[in-house]
């Protein structure tokens, strides 16, 4: 028996219509106009309505931004948000959304382990690193405000790129989907009312070759009806080698486009757009950290290097979906919106836990993930009320399938899970703000979310091969042990406030206390026979929803006429029912087996600061940014020898390192009528734990890199040329891994046998396997605009 999508498909389908901060100078320090490449770094939109027209800048130069769905100054808004326009992108060589990490204080974005476009994301140490179905995101990803439900096909190539923004906290009065750590928003180019031919191609290191060509052009001779279309082959060689299959490892083959119809009216826009991804790039093999200890496979001596065997089935991953955002504007003070989106994604995911020829941990995958969704909007602005009102609406399903192939342990067994999860959910939110003087506001705002979780989970272990879904001879032994269908509700209302003091038009100070939540679920690897006496197999594979109370201080100032900008905020999050994913080596009917143990560990506190900083000195500019995070379990309880036990002194806050930081200088240089950048900056991270439990052969320690590149821009921008150096240094650091080796079950401590091995808890050869970040590359880009 398989799981399928139709199996769990919904009775329904609805439709819808339409701390810090005393020692800050406040002062009132008026000065020149900012010049373009601040408005370039700090122009941002969190609405749909704002992609379509570039958020204004104010008389005195200032720069506006509608991150709270209405146009004012950067420093008036009372919000921890980081942003950066395509053009800065463009010069900085960016490649993908996890290149902001090296940007963003308190953010990680990874490739999840094993694959080359699931996202691992997390802010301020609440996130999410396992992809399969029935866990959701920490953070919010959104494509064009379209909520995408699941972190396959995240890792979002930046092409065709107006900007992107990254919010750090709770989300949930301002955005469709309540996101309970933060939100990543990707928002594409607009249209404009003339002709254009857009090209951009790069060559580099590794045999890196993108190319990316864009048409746009108005349709109708007044301009209301525009369109463009985005086409982009982006291409790289493998850092390393597959020593067993004679693939290329970590390489690039990506095909992707992107189609978009606007109408432009005096009192309504409209967008339809559609976008497809197909990534055929090879499967990430992970680098051995031990030997093997069944055939004494060695330890590369180039990390980028493996001797992964499985190759079936065929890596690849197909991403698609449309939108249509509409607005009117019956009055100048009313606007209405309604954003609909359906979303679709295939993956085909070979992972060879082990990293080895052998047939010992190899877990062939799938996922197929659908959803629909619609977002309704009513804005009210007049005078010192501002008010928003929404209704959001998801159905989405999330279907894993995957083989764990134990053929060294007992030849030809299989165990394979099969897990359908449907989610049916809704919200009301609302965010009202009044401004009681021209310094002093108050913002408040509430959200109530519906969610309702649907689950079809099949255990079942198979002999002689792997299961029938992925092709294998195998024949199933005995009865399944997990055959669960069942759904859970949860509930919940979330609040915000904030209190806003703006002494003038230069600074800004504020205190808010905002709510997170998401929502529990059903462990999709769960053994349902092992629930123990008295409890059912729902209660047994389900896990309770999570709660995070927020609170956060913050200054925003322009200072030395406004040459120097600086935003500080100081954080506290008191985080509770952490939902912690995990699998374990365990014994079904007297076979060896892979099991799910999700649990909700108890409390967590995240406290810290952060700073975001640029100083322009004519042709010099400074950017930097700090952020320092104190995160640690209070509360940790498991199960050690059928005793509940509190681990929390033991216990590490994953992928959250305590220091991140990036620091950066350009210099300006005329040359001709045009004008050559040159940069040169550095990132770094504090060590970093890959699970919660610390291990020696994941974690990675601190680390530096450092970037360098020369970037020429003609006149009104069109045609630039760039040359940039990636992690010159060659800087090898770890991102993920696996691991299944004997440990101490309450310090995590590794065992070792007399002769100094360690023990595999699941397979012969022991699993401790790593995934690395790029090595130094050296890339040319030129673009032109026609």
């Amino acid at each position: 028996m398989a799981v399928t999508a139709a199996a769990i498909a919904s009775p329904r389908v609805r439709s819808i219509s339409a701390i810090l901060c005393a020692g800050v100078a406040l002062g009132a320090l008026p000065g020149p106009a900012s010049t373009q490449a601040q408005a370039q770094q700090y122009t941002v939109s969190a609405t749909a309505s704002a992609d379509a027209t570039a958020a204004p800048e104010a008389s005195d130069g200032d720069i506006i931004v509608t991150a709270r769905r209405r146009s004012e100054s950067l420093t008036s808004v009372p919000i921890a948000i980081s942003a950066f326009s395509g053009e800065e992108l463009q010069a900085k060589g960016a490649g993908d959304i996890t290149s902001l990490a090296d940007e963003v204080p308190n953010v990680t974005l990874e490739p999840s382990r094993g694959t080359n476009s699931t996202l691992s994301a997390f802010i301020r140490g609440v996130g999410q690193q396992d992809p399969v179905s029935g866990f959701e995101q920490g953070v919010g990803i959104y494509l064009d405000d379209v909520y995408l439900n699941r972190p396959q096909a995240a890792v979002l190539d930046i092409y065709d790129v107006e900007r992107v923004e990254v919010l750090r906290g709770p989300q949930g009065t301002l955005y469709g989907r309540n996101t309970i750590g933060g939100a990543i928003k990707y928002v594409t180019r607009k249209i404009d009312d003339a002709f254009h031919v857009r090209l951009r191609g790069t060559y580099g290191s590794y045999d890196q070759a993108d190319g990316v060509a864009t048409i746009s052009s108005p349709l109708t001779s007044d301009g209301v009806l525009r369109a463009s279309g985005t086409v982009a082959r982006l291409t790289r060689g493998g850092f390393g080698r597959n020593l067993t299959t004679g693939l290329s490892n970590y390489n690039k083959n990506i095909w992707a486009g992107r189609g978009t119809l606007e109408v432009h009216g005096s009192q309504f826009f409209a967008r339809l757009t559609g976008d497809y991804t197909h990534d055929m790039s090879n499967p990430r093999g992970g680098h051995r950290e031990i030997p093997g200890q069944l055939t004494g496979a060695p330890v590369l001596a180039n990390v980028f290097d493996t001797q992964a065997g499985l190759n079936s089935p065929k890596q690849d991953v197909k991403a698609w979906g449309w939108s249509l955002f509409m607005e009117a504007k019956p009055t100048d003070t009313l606007t209405l919106r309604s954003i609909t989106a359906f979303r679709k994604d295939d993956s085909a995911s070979p992972i060879d836990f082990d990293a080895t020829a052998s047939q010992d941990v190899d877990v062939p995958a799938y996922y197929r993930n659908k959803q629909w969704s619609q977002e309704l909007q009513l804005l009210y602005n007049s005078g010192r009320f501002n008010a928003l009102v929404g209704y959001y609406y998801l159905y989405a399903t999330a279907l894993t399938q995957f083989d764990v192939r134990l053929f060294t342990t007992v030849p030809g067994l299989t165990a394979f899970t099969g897990a359908n999860i449907r989610t049916d959910t809704s919200a009301a939110f609302a965010n009202l703000s009044y401004d009681f003087t021209d310094q002093l506001s108050l913002e408040a705002g509430g959200r109530y979310t519906w969610d309702k979780r649907y689950a079809q989970i099949l255990r079942q272990n198979y002999l002689g091969g792997g299961s029938p879904v992925f092709g294998g001879a195998g024949v199933a032994a005995g009865a399944p042990s997990t055959n669960f269908l069942g759904s859970a509700d949860y509930k919940k209302f979330t609040p915000r406030i904030s209190l806003n003091w703006k002494p003038n038009t230069d600074n800004t100070v504020y205190a808010s206390f905002s709510q997170g939540f998401k929502g529990g679920g059903f462990d999709p690897r769960g053994v349902g026979v092992n629930a123990p006496t008295g409890m059912t197999q729902g209660e047994y594979l389900s896990f309770r929803p999570e709660k995070v109370n927020s609170y956060e201080l913050g200054v925003k100032t322009r200072l030395f006429d406004r040459r120097l900008s600086l935003n500080l905020a100081a954080f506290r999050m008191d985080y509770t029912d952490v939902q912690i994913p995990g699998s374990v080596a365990c014994t079904v009917a007297g076979l060896p087996s892979f099991c799910g143990v999700v649990s909700n560990a108890g409390k967590a506190r995240m406290q810290g600061v952060e700073a975001e900083g640029r100083l322009k000195l004519g042709a010099f500019t400074l950017n930097g940014s700090l952020g320092y995070i104190d995160a640690k379990y209070l509360k940790y309880v498991t199960l050690i020898a059928g005793q509940p036990t509190d681990v929390a002194a033991y216990r590490k806050v994953q992928n959250t390192p305590a220091w991140t930081g990036n620091a950066s200088a350009s210099y300006s240089i005329p040359v001709g009528t045009g004008a050559v950048d040159v940069t040169g900056g550095v990132s770094w991270k504090s060590k970093t734990y890959q699970f919660e439990v610390p291990n020696p052969y994941l974690d990675q320690g601190a680390y530096a890199l450092f970037d360098a590149s020369v970037y020429y821009r003609a006149p009104g921008g069109r045609w630039t040329f760039g040359v940039y150096g990636k992690n010159i240094l060659d800087k090898r650091y770890k991102t993920s891994g696996y691991t299944y080796v004997a440990g101490n079950a309450t310090t995590g401590a590794l065992t070792y046998t007399p002769a100094g091995n360690l023990i595999p808890t699941l397979g012969k050869e022991g699993v401790l396997t790593t995934y690395w970040g790029n090595p130094r590359q050296v890339f040319a880009t030129a673009t032109v605009t026609f």
